[in-house]
């Protein structure tokens, strides 16, 4: 696979409890998204196949025909489409594995913010949601890239919340999963400074 193999040339790549990865089931994959190299890392390094909810511009020219062959699925950032949710309830109830990345869009991946996509999709298939911290992608300050720097990958505990009806359920099942997800981020990010790594 391309991030198992072909990103380990760019980058030192540890995964810490890949073994917290359910064997079987419906699982959702939520990650922080500080660079657009993460999907790519996080689908080589699990050690089973997912299908990740992918900004819709990068599914042109050859780039496209790669996420589509791997069973990515394209997402328009901003537009109401119901397809690319309703293709992932798909995935998990056929005991599937799906990632999302609740913060929208590339940033800080500290997670202060999250969307409700994840947690409508936990309300819509009964998933177990499986945290995945990533620190290490991004450039530096200074914008350049460090020869092949360290990039690790924290897989959390995974955990199975009851998200209620409407708006008000919706909008508590986010915040419990972007809390869960950020104290992971958090936790990654003390280990690396206690061990000497820079941080993004």
């Amino acid at each position: 696979m391309f991030g198992r193999y072909h990103l380990r040339a760019v980058f030192r790549i540890r995964v810490h409890g890949r073994e917290r990865m359910p064997a079987t089931g419906p699982v959702l994959v939520i990650a922080n998204h500080s660079s657009f190299i993460e999907p790519q890392l996080i689908f080589g390094m699990l050690p089973r196949r997912s299908a990740f909810l992918v900004k819709a511009e990068l599914f042109a020219g050859l780039a496209g025909k790669f996420f589509l062959a791997i069973g990515q699925i394209p997402l328009k950032r901003g537009a109401i489409d119901r397809k690319p949710l309703m293709t992932a309830v798909g995935v998990l109830k056929d005991g599937g594995v799906v990632g999302i990345f609740p913060e929208g869009t590339r940033g800080a991946g500290d997670v202060g913010a999250a969307e409700r996509g994840a947690a409508w999709l936990v309300r819509a298939s009964g998933a177990t949601v499986l945290p995945v911290a990533t620190r290490g992608t991004r450039k530096p300050a200074d914008g350049k890239r460090r020869w092949r720097p360290r990039v690790d990958i924290l897989v959390g505990e995974p955990f199975t919340p009851k998200v209620g009806l409407g708006k008000t359920g919706l909008d508590q099942g986010t915040e419990e999963l972007r809390g869960e997800l950020a104290a992971l981020v958090k936790t990654l990010d003390d280990w690396r400074t206690e061990n000497g790594f820079v941080t993004p």
